[in-house]
């Protein structure tokens, strides 16, 4: 029977004898000893093999990285000079007294203290992966914090509901991945993108405070921090207005890191309107370390020579912004035409600058090709509005707001997070959250020509913004909040529509009539006629949560079993073909597909 984990052998074992269990790190042969590095989940010791016992010596010789072993020793000091002060169990070592090969093992594909190992590599092995001790304590962490989460949760009554995996096809935003009914001909389920409908009607049910650590899944493009399947903490409570909501939850995460991180939040969390984000930062989820801030100037650039500002400057769909770069005309130009291009992926056609070289010299001491052609007063207007002092660098945005806001946004944060950003105090570490909160209840689709849910359909108006859903949806305000932290959205909610008058409203500002309604929502919509309380929750991204807190570059990096971004499992080589039996049981026909 083992005695404790390996890696938590320290000098309170002293001069005991243990019996550890784990997988062989590193075998070392001394001329004549043989070092052991055995590990397991908690870290490694030093096992010492000395050639006087003779048949644990010929066993120790014979075993290879990653041998699965067992090991009885005595625990004992180590030498002066030998101690390392970085593992737990650095100041002893074992003397081996038995070791017992429990399975050998076939040579690794890869060392697995090699940190350059590709994607690829990783996940087709991620067995072997999730043996390297990085892995392992993305691993521990993410259990910690679902475990801090729920005991937090369950002191405030909130009950652990599981909702079902196969559903009805919903229109949430994303594509739904949908399982054919072999019982129930040319039918299918959904799986679920959220349990949002669900969790709404235990609130009618009375289940008045509801959560659920679930999987969800979207069949969407894929990037660092998405996942066709993926993990959330959601949350339900009834007869709490929207502050009441956020001070629970920011409770929640903050103790989260006291107990994990061991890193305190704010006492309180700063909030933000959304319309405030927008024009300060360009982005719904502000990085609010980076200490650069969008400036507007349209009204300034309505009647300079140069198109490129007073087009957009004139056009009620577009925005010119300026981001003042504080002892940012030590850029070379090099690193301005980097920059240029980093735009060019958010949709701006070019990046317009001027360098403050004296601010008290207007023109002649401001450096740009585009000084020219600004009048001298609009030029005076923009230093003192950019607050802009001699040695800084201006950047300008100016085209559509949402290339704008895009650009120029992702500008902020690259420059912020940057070499010259940090040297230069535009980059604050530690970790910064806030609440964004009045988003608007809908977006205008021109293409389309009408309104789509910015949320969900459910999510409730402002008090006082009933009568904009019908005259003027545009300018609805929701009862919705996203929780930011670093730049990452980690949770969003909003208080839901438990009356049916205002839940009318809304379907018809979407264009989405009675029959319509019934049929993707009917079930809903009756649960909500017998005495529905007021009620809102919040979910939040689970594997974004732990992602930042352990500070890894993806999200497949704290879970365990992750797809590509081709939404393809590299180990057990899913998705695959089935054959045609269960396709015939399924009532499906495939068709040819001209694969590109």
């Amino acid at each position: 029977m083992r005695t404790c984990y390996t890696g938590e052998v320290n000098t309170h074992y002293l001069d005991q004898t243990v019996t550890l269990f784990g997988w062989v790190h590193r075998r070392r042969d001394h001329g004549g000893v043989i070092f052991i590095d055995l590990r397991d989940r908690a870290g490694l010791a030093q096992i010492v093999v000395d050639p006087d016992n003779e048949l644990a010596f010929a066993t120790a010789e014979s075993i290879r990285n990653e041998f699965c072993v067992r090991i009885t020793g005595l625990v004992r000091m180590r030498p002066e000079g030998t101690r390392n002060t970085d593992l737990a169990s650095g100041e002893i070592e074992i003397l081996c007294r038995e070791i017992e090969v429990l399975n050998p093992s076939v040579t690794p594909p890869f060392q697995l203290d090699d940190d350059n190992l590709s994607e690829t590599t990783r996940l087709t092995h991620r067995v072997l992966d999730l043996r390297r001790p990085q892995m392992q304590n993305n691993l521990m962490l993410r259990y910690r914090v679902t475990m801090e989460v729920r005991k937090y949760l369950d002191a405030l009554g909130f009950v652990d509901i599981e909702t079902p995996m196969l559903t009805k096809s919903t229109p949430e935003g994303a594509r739904d991945y949908l399982v054919p009914s072999r019982v129930n001909a040319g039918e299918f389920y959904a799986l679920p993108q959220s349990p949002q409908l669900f969790k709404q009607m235990l609130m009618v049910a009375g289940f008045d405070r509801y959560y659920q650590i679930t999987k969800c899944f979207r069949d969407e493009d894929l990037r660092a921090d998405r996942q066709p399947e993926f993990t959330q903490i959601d949350c339900e409570t009834s007869f709490l207005d929207e502050v009441q909501i956020r001070e629970i939850f920011e409770g929640m995460i903050r103790q989260v890191f006291v107990a994990v991180q061991k890193a305190e939040l704010p006492a309180q969390f700063p909030t933000m309107t959304w319309e405030e984000a927008m024009r300060r930062f360009g982005s719904d989820k502000p990085d609010l370390r980076v200490k650069l801030e969008f400036v507007d100037v349209a009204d300034l650039m309505r009647e300079v020579d140069f198109k490129v500002f007073s087009a957009p400057a004139n056009d009620p769909g577009s925005r010119v912004v300026a981001l003042r770069v504080p002892g940012g005309a030590v850029m070379p130009r090099s690193e301005i035409d980097a920059y240029t291009k980093f735009v060019g992926i958010y949709g701006a056609k070019g990046l317009a600058y001027i360098k403050v070289n004296d601010a008290a010299a207007i023109p002649e001491g401001l450096q740009s090709p585009i000084v020219k052609n600004i009048n001298v007063d609009a030029l005076r207007q923009l230093i003192d509005r950019t607050g802009a002092q001699s040695g800084d660098l201006i950047f300008f945005g100016a085209d559509r707001t949402k290339v704008v806001n895009d650009a120029i946004g992702a500008l902020r944060v690259k420059i912020g997070h940057s070499e010259f950003g940090r040297e230069h105090g535009l980059f604050e570490a530690g970790w910064k959250p806030l609440w964004v909160v009045d988003f608007p209840m809908f977006e205008y689709d021109e293409q389309e020509g009408r309104y789509f849910a910015a949320h969900h359909p459910f999510t409730s108006p402002k008090d006082g913004h009933e009568d904009f859903l019908t005259t003027d949806p545009g300018r609805a305000i929701a009862k919705a909040y996203d929780m930011v932290l670093n730049g990452w959205e980690l949770g969003g909610g909003s208080v839901r529509i438990h009356r049916a008058d205002v839940q009318s409203k809304v379907f018809r500002a979407l264009n989405i009539d009675d029959e319509e309604a019934s049929e993707k929502f009917g079930f809903l919509l009756d649960a909500l006629q017998y005495g529905a309380p007021p009620h809102g929750g919040v979910a939040f991204g689970l594997d974004r949560l732990v992602t930042m807190m352990a500070g890894a570059d993806s999200i497949r990096d704290v879970i365990a079993f992750p797809k590509t971004q081709r939404a393809q499992c590299l180990l057990t080589h899913a998705p695959s073909v089935v054959d045609e039996k269960q396709l015939k049981e399924l009532h499906i026909r495939l068709r040819a597909v001209d694969v590109k």
